[in-house]
């Protein structure tokens, strides 16, 4: 390990990727970028304009970028069909793991190269950090409404409704998505499902899953069997509940939103979205403005997410969040996405095996 600074790499240069590459080169002062790769010609043009000039070499061929002498960690901000192979790849070659969420689209991707399904290699590897990139863990309203939970100002947490809503998109773009997102709730939803898990406790077992869904705008995602509108409703075996809602058509802008709902009150966090403090009043009305992408609201926690992955790495300390629960999300996610599209309740008993039908 390096004395001073982390030398880490990005596979992918997509959207995310870009931000990615950016925060590690320009705002994670104890991180050195030092490779970046992309199958795509397009996006390596990009990163000769704005990361070749810092010394950072690029590769289109993932496995080259692996090889390259130095390198530590790696973040993973490809599509989300090559997450777990990647994440696995760089694992083995020894490399620290920040992955983008979610680790994969459905469970049994994780358990193709890997015995479990909690993803064992980082186990065999316990120098390794490796983490799942759940921004809304390092966002400081979320923070925030934590640390007031486990103070007890809300009594015992029993609910948690919690929504990830994009701003609609009429080019068409969440059409062609769909064929590799893992659908709407491993896509959108599994931001709120780690906050269940987070709130809950990574330990919850989930008792049943159930979702409805519509394609109000866009009709061709049932192509890929998934939707633009979807409800799921998420049982856990100590009796706790969290209710998902997930949307591509907000006419407004990006609407992400959660309550935290105990015995002795209610938590809320952004249930008015609002880009900043300005008020706008003119011949319409008085309005506030949003933010316009899931990135304007969440900007400033993926720069501290950055930051405090590459601190865990350099000083050896534990990472903000547990891979199993990671792992977790995307089981949760899957079985809502099963449900939506096959209209029925998916049950689990306590070791999370699914059942055949309901224990009554």
């Amino acid at each position: 390990m390096s004395a001073e600074r982390m030398k880490i790499g990005c596979a992918g240069l997509g959207r995310m990727g870009k931000r990615h590459a950016l925060n590690f080169l320009q705002r994670t002062p104890r991180a050195e970028l030092v490779a970046a790769s992309s199958p795509d010609l397009t996006e390596l043009e990009w990163a000769k304009e704005h990361l070749a000039p810092y010394g950072v070499r690029l590769y289109q061929n993932y496995d080259e970028m692996l090889q390259q002498e130095g390198l530590e960690a790696i973040v993973v901000a490809s599509a989300t069909a090559v997450h777990a192979e990647q994440a696995i790849k760089a694992i083995e070659a020894d490399k620290h793991v920040l992955c983008e969420k979610p680790l994969s689209t459905n469970v049994e991707v994780l358990t193709r190269r890997s015995p479990n399904p909690s993803l064992t290699l980082p186990q065999k590897k316990p120098h390794l950090k490796v983490m799942c990139g759940f921004s809304r863990r390092f966002d400081a309203s979320y923070r925030d409404a934590y640390q007031k939970m486990q103070t007890g100002q809300i009594g015992t947490v029993s609910v948690l409704r919690s929504q990830t809503c994009d701003k609609l998109d009429p080019s068409g773009f969440f059409v062609a998505y769909a064929q590799f997102s893992g659908g709407i709730f491993v896509d959108c939803s599994i931001h709120d499902i780690d906050l269940a898990l987070w709130f809950f406790g990574a330990s919850s077992k989930i008792r049943s899953v159930s979702a409805v869904g519509n394609t109000a705008v866009e009709p061709d995602l049932r192509k890929h069997n998934d939707r633009d509108n979807a409800v799921g409703l998420v049982e856990f075996h100590d009796g706790r509940i969290a209710y998902f809602y997930a949307s591509r058509m907000m006419a407004a802008g990006q609407e992400d939103s959660t309550e935290i709902i105990g015995t002795k009150g209610k938590l809320a966090v952004n249930t008015q979205p609002q880009q900043n403090l300005v008020q706008v009043y003119d011949a319409s009305g008085v309005r506030k403005e949003m933010p316009q992408t899931y990135y304007d609201r969440f900007e400033y926690a993926f720069v501290t997410e950055a930051n405090e992955f590459t601190a865990a790495v350099l000083d050896d300390t534990p990472l903000p969040l547990e891979l199993t629960a990671a792992v977790q999300a995307v089981r949760i996610g899957a079985a809502l996405q099963e449900s939506m599209v096959s209209g029925s309740k998916i049950w689990f008993d306590e070791n999370g095996n699914r059942l055949q039908e309901a224990r009554l």
